[in-house]
C-alpha cells in the first residue's frame, strides 16, 4: 500500500507508540486501546464481530444485564463490573437508556461514546421527547466526548477498532500503512464510500449525527492528528462552527493535510433534507462556497469526484498549479480531455513552446502532429523504449500535474499483458524528471482496485474518470495555489457571526442610503431631495444632464420611477409630471457620464456567517446574465480583483473588442469601501444593494448610481 511522498513508517516510528503530533480530546475515543459495547440487540454484536475480524488487538468488552457472552466475548452486567473506564463505548440500547449510560460513562471518566439511537432533536417537533432528551443527554456526558446521537460511529482501519454496528467494505490498513480520513454527516454515505474499489486507501470513516455536543470541525481536528492520515474527505450538511472550521483549516495547512469537501445545499430540495442533523446551518449556498474557498478547502459536487480527489491528495499531495499533461494512442481520446477542460475551470493544457514541440517530435517522427492534449498514436504501443524516451520528452516541460490515458482491457475475456509497459515507462518518465502523474481510466471498471493498487505502489496515482480526474486535479491545484499565498488573514479572520434576535426591518430611501455612503467617503453622484416645485433649481445648483428619481420605491427600474440623461428645465419638468403619479418625494442627481460597464455590488446577512457580499455584471439585466461571485466580509482588495476577474463577463471590463478599459482599480477601490461599510454597520445592516456601481474608463473612476438600503432596528 503506497503513501503519499512514498514514506512509510518504520516499526521505530511505530505509530502504536507515538500515534499523533498533538493532545485532543477525542484521543482516547478515535484510537482506543479498550472498547466497551453496550446492548444486545442486533447491533451491539455486529460491533464485537466487527472489531474481531478486523484484527482489534486491545479489550473488547460487551455490557449486557443478562447474557454472559456477546459474540464469544465475555460479557459484563453492567458499566460498574467493567475492569476501567474505557477507552472508547458504543452504546447502542434506546434513547431513554442512552442517558442514564452516557451519565454513568462519563462519571467513571471514560474516554467517549458513540450514541446510536435515534429519536432526539431529529425527530422534529411533533416528538415531544426528541428535544428534552437531546438537552439530557448533553448535560449527562459532562466533558466527556459524545458523538451523535442518531450516530452509525466509526471505523479506524489503521488500529482494526470499530464502534461500527454494519458491515463495511474497508481493509485493514498494512503496519505504516497511511490513508485517508472520512468524515459525512451520512451514516448510508459513509456505509456507501467504505463499499468503494478505487482503489483509495482508508484510514477511518467517521459519522457525526447530530453533533448534539460534539460538532463536525471537532472531530475532523481529532482525526488528522494522526500520523496515518494524509488528507481528510468532509461531506457536510452544514456547519457546526464558523470558528472551528477555521481552526480546522489552520491545522490541516500546518500539518501539510489537504480537506476536501462535498457540501450538500445548493437546491432547496437538499437543504430541506438535512433538517436530520439540526445542530449545525447550512448557511447560503454561495456563502458557504466562499467560506470553504477563503480556508484553502476544496470543493467537489459529487461523490465519485471526492473519491478521485481524496486519491490524488493522499498520493501526491496538492499541486502548484492546473498546468496539466495528457497524453494517449488516440486521437478521440485526445479530443476528449481538451475539451473536458474547456469552460470555467481553472486548469488545463497549455500550448507546448517550439522547444518542447522538437524534443517530442524527435521520438516520435514527422507522422504525429504534436500538441498538448497529445495522441502518440499506436506506432511505439508496447515498444517500451520508444514510450519511455517520448513520455519523457512530453513530461519534460515542467507540468503540475502529468496524465496518461489508459483503459485497461477486462481481465477475464482478455490479456492485458501490452499495457504494462506503457505503465512502466510513464512511471521512467515522471521519476527522471522529478514530476508528478496520474493514470486516467475513461470509466471506472476499465481500472479495477488490484491495478490501482499496483500504480499507487509505483508512486502514479490511479484516477477513473475522465471529468473526476480533471475535478480532482483542480481541486488539488485550488489547494496548492491556496497554500503558497500563506495569507494568515485567512485563519485569522473570521467571519462575523450575527445577532439572530427578532428586529424591525426598515427600507431606508435612497436619499437617506446615499447620504450615510458619502459620509463614508463613498463616490456618490452630487444629488439631493426635491419636490415638484423644487426639481429645476435643485437641478440647476447641480448642472445638467441630471437624473430625476422617485423616493421610496425599491426597484425603480421596474415601474418607470427613473428618468435618465434630463438635459434641460423642459426635459426635467416633463419627467416631473410623469413621476407625480408615484409620490411627491423626488431625487435629482448628477448624471454619470463616460460609463464603460455597470456592476452590482450588494451586502447580504447571512444568518451563520454575517455580512457575505455578492459582486457581478449589474444594471437591469441582473437577473438575466447571473454573473457574479460571492465575498466573505471582512476582504481586501485582492480577494475583490480576483472575484471581478472571475466574472464570465469580465471582458466588458477589459476593453472588450476595442471598448475602453473600464477603471478597474477605481472599481476595486469602491467595493473595499462598501465592504468596510457593510462591516462597520454590521449590527444594523440588513441588505445593502448597489446597482448599478458605474465604473467608468481609466482613470476616471467608479460611481454608485443607486443605493438600496435595509437595516434592523430595536
Amino acid at each position: 500500500m503506497a503513501v503519499r511522498g512514498g514514506d512509510r513508517l518504520s516499526e521505530a516510528q511505530s505509530v502504536t507508540a507515538a500515534p499523533f503530533a498533538g493532545t485532543h480530546r477525542l484521543e482516547r475515543l478515535l484510537r482506543p486501546k479498550t472498547i466497551a459495547v453496550i446492548g444486545g440487540g442486533g447491533f451491539a454484536p455486529n460491533v464485537v464481530r466487527e472489531c474481531l475480524k478486523m484484527g482489534f488487538d486491545g479489550q473488547i468488552w460487551p455490557v449486557h444485564p443478562t447474557r454472559s457472552e456477546i459474540s464469544g466475548v465475555k460479557a459484563f452486567g453492567s458499566i460498574a463490573d467493567l475492569p476501567a473506564p474505557p477507552d472508547a463505548t458504543f452504546i447502542g440500547v434506546n434513547r431513554y437508556l442512552t442517558i442514564d449510560i452516557v451519565r454513568g460513562l462519563g462519571a467513571m471518566g471514560a474516554g467517549g461514546a458513540i450514541c446510536f439511537a435515534a429519536g432526539f432533536l431529529e425527530s422534529g417537533a411533533e416528538d415531544a421527547d426528541g428535544e428534552r432528551l437531546q438537552r439530557e443527554l448533553i448535560a449527562a456526558a459532562g466533558n466527556m466526548p459524545v458523538i451523535g446521537p442518531n450516530c452509525y460511529g466509526l471505523i479506524n482501519y489503521a488500529d482494526g477498532a470499530l464502534l461500527w454496528p454494519d458491515q463495511h467494505g474497508g481493509q485493514r490498513l498494512p503496519q505504516g500503512g497511511k490513508g485517508a480520513a472520512i468524515l459525512t454527516q451520512s451514516s448510508n454515505i459513509a456505509i456507501n464510500l467504505t463499499m468503494q474499489r478505487r482503489g483509495l486507501p482508508v484510514a477511518y470513516v467517521m459519522t457525526g449525527g447530530n453533533q448534539a455536543q460534539t460538532g463536525l470541525s471537532e472531530m475532523a481536528l481529532g482525526l488528522i492528528e494522526d500520523e496515518r492520515v494524509t488528507a481528510l474527505g468532509l461531506h457536510i450538511e452544514g456547519f457546526d462552527s464558523v470558528e472551528g472550521f477555521a481552526r480546522l483549516a489552520r491545522r490541516a495547512r500546518e500539518l501539510g493535510k489537504p480537506i476536501v469537501a462535498m457540501k450538500v445545499g445548493r437546491s432547496e430540495a437538499a437543504r430541506k433534507a438535512t433538517i436530520s442533523h439540526t445542530a449545525s446551518l447550512a448557511g447560503s449556498d454561495a456563502a458557504s462556497d466562499a467560506f470553504l474557498r477563503r480556508l484553502g478547502i476544496a470543493r467537489v459536487n459529487s461523490i465519485p469526484s471526492f473519491l478521485e480527489t481524496l486519491k490524488l491528495l493522499h498520493a501526491i499531495g496538492p499541486l502548484r498549479g492546473g498546468r496539466l499533461s495528457s497524453m494517449s494512442c488516440s486521437g478521440g481520446e485526445a479530443s476528449v480531455m481538451a475539451d473536458a477542460a474547456e469552460g470555467r475551470r481553472s486548469i488545463g493544457f497549455p500550448p507546448l513552446c517550439p522547444d518542447h514541440i522538437d524534443r517530442v517530435r524527435q521520438t516520435l517522427g514527422p507522422l504525429v502532429a504534436i500538441a498538448n492534449p497529445l495522441d502518440y498514436h499506436t506506432f511505439i504501443w508496447n515498444d517500451q523504449p520508444s514510450m519511455t524516451a517520448s513520455f519523457t520528452a512530453m513530461v519534460s516541460g515542467g507540468f503540475d500535474l502529468n496524465l496518461l490515458i489508459l483503459d485497461f482491457p477486462r481481465n477475464d475475456r482478455c490479456s492485458d499483458e501490452d499495457w504494462w509497459p506503457a505503465i512502466a515507462a510513464f512511471g521512467e518518465a515522471l521519476k527522471t524528471n522529478r514530476a508528478k502523474g496520474a493514470v486516467v481510466a475513461s470509466m471506472p471498471e476499465n481500472l479495477p482496485e488490484d491495478y490501482s493498487d499496483r500504480l499507487l505502489d509505483a508512486g502514479i496515482v490511479p484516477l477513473a474518470g475522465i471529468a473526476e480526474a480533471l475535478d480532482a486535479a483542480e481541486a488539488a491545484a485550488f489547494i496548492g495555489t491556496n497554500w503558497q499565498k500563506n495569507d494568515q488573514r485567512d485563519f485569522a479572520t473570521t467571519p462575523k457571526l450575527v445577532d439572530g434576535c427578532a428586529r424591525t426591518i426598515a427600507m431606508q430611501d435612497e436619499a437617506v442610503a446615499k447620504s450615510m455612503l458619502r459620509e463614508a467617503g463613498l463616490p456618490v453622484p452630487m444629488g439631493g431631495v426635491a419636490d415638484a416645485s423644487s426639481a429645476v433649481e435643485a437641478a440647476e445648483q447641480i448642472g445638467y444632464p441630471v437624473a430625476l428619481k422617485a423616493l421610496g420605491i425599491a426597484h425603480k427600474s421596474e415601474v418607470g420611477a427613473v428618468k435618465l440623461n434630463l438635459a434641460d428645465a423642459h426635459a426635467l419638468a416633463s419627467a416631473v409630471t410623469a413621476l407625480s403619479h408615484l409620490g411627491t418625494d423626488l431625487y435629482v442627481e448628477k448624471m454619470v457620464s463616460g460609463g464603460v460597464a455597470e456592476l452590482i455590488v450588494g451586502v447580504t446577512r447571512d444568518p451563520l456567517f454575517g455580512p457575505v457580499m455578492t459582486v457581478g455584471i449589474g444594471g437591469v439585466l441582473v437577473e438575466l446574465l447571473q454573473d457574479s461571485a460571492t465575498i466573505l466580509l471582512p476582504a481586501n482588495t485582492d480577494d475583490i480583483e480576483q472575484a471581478l476577474k472571475g466574472l464570465r463577463m469580465f471582458a466588458l471590463l477589459d476593453g472588450y473588442r476595442g471598448r475602453p478599459k473600464a477603471d478597474l482599480e477605481a472599481a476595486v477601490a469602491v467595493v473595499k469601501g462598501i465592504a468596510d461599510f457593510a462591516l462597520e454597520h454590521a449590527d444594523q445592516l440588513e441588505e445593502l444593494d448597489i446597482n448599478p456601481l458605474i465604473v467608468c474608463e481609466t482613470g476616471k473612476g467608479a460611481w454608485i448610481a443607486d443605493a438600496l438600503l435595509v437595516t434592523r432596528e430595536d
